[in-house]
């Protein structure tokens, strides 16, 4: 794949602290954002799935994207989500994005109505796109079927990227699927497609995808980053086999639970920090039982650290 297919690298799906009120902690937020840099991501991904964005209001997305500049995070190592279910907040939340120099963002389709054409998926991108009226804007769809309940079809690709060529520039697959990943990729020359899950970033490499945007990223950043830059130099292999191997068994760890909560609570043993723990409902921290266990020993906590 051509390096000029943007965006290219290992994002990281970041996780959203919380403080004693449940409102976002933006100071270790920021704080999390730069050890995701310093750790080798290319950005961060903030305000999706596992950052609990649509738990948030709009000024609570706004303050956190706005804080993680103030840290020193650079506009181009930023990637908000910025779908929600009302075109016109999506369309704020998209030219607050760019009224601060974040110009690539990731976005949902509309997902409260299920069964809907292209057609209406079509209209809605588009109305988004032309309503925020910016040759600036760099839009990665996001497609997790599972989540959303309202994937996005070949079609639809297709139909936006002709029709918004240079703005429609890539997809975060979170369907799990290599093979939908896989037929992307062939469909879709110079389109980004980046996987959505950690372990499948190497396979989807290899037949040219662009990277991944993930959430085990918060843990194992390093690894992501390692296999990245070094899966097609046979040098490397077997350390690139290595890497993937932690981050499967990273990934594997921190879905024996409840992935959000197993995530901040691995972040709260790194940190030290046991304000990771929190989450807005309706998601639930890990009971004390399951923290046990996922964290186990003093050893395993450890490791965890």
């Amino acid at each position: 794949m051509s390096d000029q297919v943007f965006p290219r690298g290992v994002f990281c799906a970041a996780l959203t602290p919380l403080d004693s009120d449940l409102n976002p902690n933006y100071s270790a937020f920021t704080a999390h954002c730069r050890y995701l840099i310093d750790e080798g991501c290319t950005g961060v991904a903030l305000l999706g799935t596992t950052g609990e964005a649509n738990s948030f209001s709009s000024d609570e997305r706004m303050r956190l994207l706005e804080a993680a500049l103030a840290g020193g995070v650079a506009p181009a190592q930023l990637m908000p989500g910025t779908g929600v279910a009302a075109l016109p907040e999506t369309v704020a939340l998209t030219r607050h994005a760019l009224s601060v120099g974040v110009t690539t963002i990731v976005l949902l389709p509309p997902f409260y109505y299920k069964g809907v054409s292209e057609d209406g998926l079509v209209a809605a991108y588009a109305r988004i796109i032309e309503g925020v009226g910016d040759d600036r804007l760099r839009v990665v769809l996001y497609h997790i079927p599972q989540m959303s309940g309202v994937g996005i079809p070949h079609g639809v690709i297709a139909a936006l990227r002709e029709r918004f060529p240079g703005i429609v520039t890539g997809i975060k697959d979170s369907s799990g699927d290599l093979a939908h990943m896989t037929a992307l990729v062939e469909r879709f020359p110079g389109f980004s497609v980046l996987a959505g899950a950690d372990p499948l970033m190497l396979p989807l490499l290899k037949v040219g995808g662009a990277g991944a945007i993930t959430a085990t990223t918060n843990l194992c950043a390093r690894d992501l980053r390692f296999v990245f830059d070094h899966h097609a130099d046979p040098a490397k292999a077997a350390e690139v086999a290595a890497a993937q191997a932690r981050v499967v068994a990273t990934r594997e760890r921190a879905s024996r639970f409840a992935q959000m909560a197993s995530l901040k609570a691995l972040t709260a043993a790194r940190t030290g920090d046991a304000d990771w723990h929190r989450l807005r409902p309706p998601l639930m921290a890990l009971t004390e039982a399951e923290r046990s266990a996922l964290l186990g020993s003093s050893e395993g906590l450890a490791r965890a650290s």
